[in-house]
């Protein structure tokens, strides 16, 4: 998976843009984040509305995406928060 990201002041990198296949989607919100001991994850709002979990490896560099909701029914929207 291609993300491509922005390096805050404090050098953490933030996902801007990411690709699923050949449609890039531009991240409107970062909702969360949070790490763990192998991984930082990153809960976003895509342009298509979407929302969307996305997990980097440092030990591999590699992204992941670890969930998406599209938000077409109410019922199993996750929470934007």
């Amino acid at each position: 998976m291609k993300v491509e990201c922005y390096a805050g002041h404090r050098g953490e990198e933030t996902p801007r843009r990411f690709y699923l296949g050949k449609r890039g989607i531009e991240v409107v919100e970062v909702l969360d984040r949070w790490i763990d001991p192998a991984h930082r994850y990153f809960k976003l709002r895509g342009d298509d509305g979407g929302i969307y979990i996305l997990r980097y490896s440092a030990s591999e560099d590699a992204w992941e995406l670890t969930l998406f909701d599209s938000g077409s029914r109410d019922e199993s929207r996750l929470s934007s928060t």
